[in-house]
């Protein structure tokens, strides 16, 4: 079974908030076998218009990623994100 990516462009306007966000997360992220194998303030625009924090999630299997972020682990932590933030947010299988 492929790899799952959580692949996430986020437009924070707080960026404590930010930071409470990715420590309620990164627990929930180990508990699924997840790794961040990305996660950049400032990502280099070549094409499109996406803005905003790159963040790239790899979990061990495709069925995994959607179980991780309907955890209540997770529904917890989104809480804190999207009162601070815009999110465009994608579940994307690996090759």
């Amino acid at each position: 079974m492929p790899k799952g990516y959580i692949v996430a462009n986020i437009r924070a306007r707080d960026m404590d908030g930010m930071r409470r966000f990715a420590e309620a997360s990164a627990p929930v992220i180990a508990e699924f076998g997840g790794r961040i194998l990305a996660r950049d303030p400032n990502p280099e625009q070549r094409e499109g218009v996406l803005d905003g924090i790159a963040v790239i999630v790899e979990l061990d299997d495709l069925d995994t990623a959607p179980r991780f972020y309907a955890s209540q682990g997770y529904t917890d932590a989104k809480a804190i994100r999207e009162a601070i933030a815009e999110t465009d947010l994608r579940i994307v299988s690996g090759i």
